[in-house]
């Protein structure tokens, strides 16, 4: 034991979930700066949010169940709360750009109106008899 009462056990494994924590947020960080469109940039955020947090998550679980002798899952609710929201703002920001591009002119995004879907459909090439 050491003087904050926590085992050397409990310390090495909440260490490890913190640094592991910290090498994916370098990863999103360089995954950040090297993509160029703002599509791509998102994802690396994304996903060391994902294994991020979770590490951080877990760490606390672990440190504070050790320190005060008892299951401690108040930690459940940040990554509950985080789960929820980042992707519903993923997704907003994703529209918001692609709205953006769509009214600044890049007709490629724009997709074809159901309409002209629904007046010529794929004709099937006839079997040969």
């Amino acid at each position: 034991m050491n003087g904050t009462g926590v085992s050397l056990w409990i310390e090495i494994p909440v260490a490890v979930l913190l640094m592991l924590s910290g090498v994916f947020t370098l990863s999103a960080a360089i995954g950040l700066v090297r993509f160029r469109t703002f599509f791509q940039r998102m994802h690396p955020p994304a996903l060391a949010f994902s294994f991020s947090a979770w590490c951080v998550t877990l760490a606390s679980i672990l440190y504070f169940s050790a320190q005060d002798q008892k299951l401690s899952l108040h930690a459940w609710l940040i990554i509950i709360f985080l789960s929820i929201t980042v992707p519903v703002t993923t997704i907003l920001l994703a529209r918001t750009e692609l709205f953006r591009k769509r009214t600044g002119g890049q007709r490629d995004l724009v997709p074809p109106a159901l309409s002209r879907m629904i007046e010529s459909p794929k004709t099937e090439p006839e079997a040969e008899q």
